[in-house]
């Protein structure tokens, strides 16, 4: 499952931030993924996420395959828009 999303977060992606998202992804079984100019990381993996550079207005495509796909995919897309 795949699901394009701005990024609309207030706070800037530094340690915190992403070490959070990182968290939300470790909670589903689903292997998931961010994409984002011709890069594709692991979700679940600090450094992977942390070499994106996210930034607001940016748009990422979320990639999770797994028994828990559309939950996984939900919380992500939430925790990118707050």
């Amino acid at each position: 499952m795949k699901k394009c999303v701005v990024v609309q977060m207030k706070a800037n992606f530094e340690a915190r931030p992403i070490a959070n998202l990182v968290q939300v992804a470790n909670h589903y079984a689903s292997r998931i993924y961010l994409e984002m100019d011709q890069k594709r990381v692991n979700a679940k993996s600090i450094m992977g996420m942390m070499s994106l550079a996210l930034v607001n207005g940016e748009e990422v495509v979320l990639d999770a395959e797994g028994e828990d796909e559309a939950e996984a995919i939900a919380a992500l897309e939430k925790f990118l828009s707050e």
